[in-house]
């Protein structure tokens, strides 16, 4: 049998500290860093994602940053093929790849062997939905998805057509919702993985959280916004990011400045929720508490210590 290649693979909610200890990971273990951040792979979308710059990475190759232009699409059929294959190309250069990132579903979709072809297909079915997408909009089958399937719903764009109608058809076809789908079949983790997560005292997160808003409009994220609007770039699955959407509603003239930036907030701090929620009920997860700044070194060592043990590096 294959010796499975190791795996480390970084997770938890916006603002935790991800980016930070990543670093530190890779040069413990020689590390090369993939994003595993749905948005990341947009040029031009720097301030909003909270994408690692330059200087951050301090000489760490980092992978899947700046592959897309704000107007195409992104699957995490996609993601799954590009990262697997990143796996294997860090691995034989006999470095340690490590995903980093906060979109469940896309790591989920890479570590795991899911088969996810084997629902059902209805090809009918599926184009009249493509052809009521076309009439009614993105937004109207999406709620019938998220009447149907709320979960499902949650984690789907209304812009990524494809993944609503896939989410449709395979209830429709199944009888199943696609969560219920997957988490009947027995899914085997493809790689020697070390699964960390970083977690904080919630109230503690959410002031970070608020912060780092703060922190991106000093920065020039309603410039970075502006850009892309001036770009001609009105729609797409890129622009419903959370950071893009908010400030869209702003240059449309549907809100004030103020109103824009308190939506941005309070939605970030609603993702944060909801992908601890994933991890927690999705994965089987190593978690560390980063509440306690004055525990930060003892921690970054518990984590470095579970990462040898698990895969027996040194």
């Amino acid at each position: 049998m294959q010796e499975r290649k190791k795996l480390i693979v970084l997770i938890g909610p916006t603002a935790v500290g991800k980016t930070a200890l990543s670093i530190r990971l890779a040069k413990k273990f020689n590390g090369e860093i993939i994003s595993g951040d749905s948005m990341q792979v947009y040029k031009g979308m720097d301030i909003g994602t909270a994408k690692i710059t330059k200087d951050e990475m301090e000489g760490i190759p980092h992978h899947l940053l700046d592959i897309k232009e704000p107007d195409e699409a992104f699957s995490a059929a996609e993601f799954q093929e590009l990262v697997r294959g990143k796996i294997e190309e860090i691995s034989s250069r006999g470095a340690i790849p490590i995903i980093v990132g906060g979109t469940g579903l896309y790591i989920q979709s890479v570590i795991y062997d899911y088969q996810f072809s084997e629902a059902g297909g209805d090809k009918e079915f599926r184009e009249k939905l493509e052809k009521e997408a076309e009439i009614a909009g993105n937004e109207e089958l999406h709620q019938r998805l998220n009447a149907l399937d709320p979960v499902s719903a949650a984690n789907i764009h209304p812009n990524n057509v494809r993944r609503v109608i896939r989410a449709l058809e395979v209830l429709h076809t199944t009888g199943k919702s696609v969560s219920e789908y997957q988490s009947q079949q027995k899914p085997e983790l493809l790689y020697e993985t070390a699964l960390i997560g970083l977690t904080m005292e919630r109230e503690k997160l959410y002031s970070r959280i608020n912060r780092r808003v703060e922190l991106m409009m000093q920065q020039g994220l309603l410039q970075e916004v502006d850009t892309l609007w001036n770009k001609g770039i009105k729609s797409g699955q890129a622009i419903q990011a959370i950071g893009y959407k908010e400030l869209y509603s702003y240059l449309r003239g549907e809100v004030s400045l103020e109103s824009a930036i308190e939506q941005l907030k309070q939605n970030s701090r609603r993702y944060a929720k909801r992908q601890l929620t994933w991890f927690r009920n999705k994965m089987s997860v190593e978690w560390f508490d980063l509440s306690d700044e004055a525990e930060a070194e003892k921690k970054n060592k518990e984590i470095s210590d579970f990462i040898a043990g698990k895969l027996n590096l040194k």
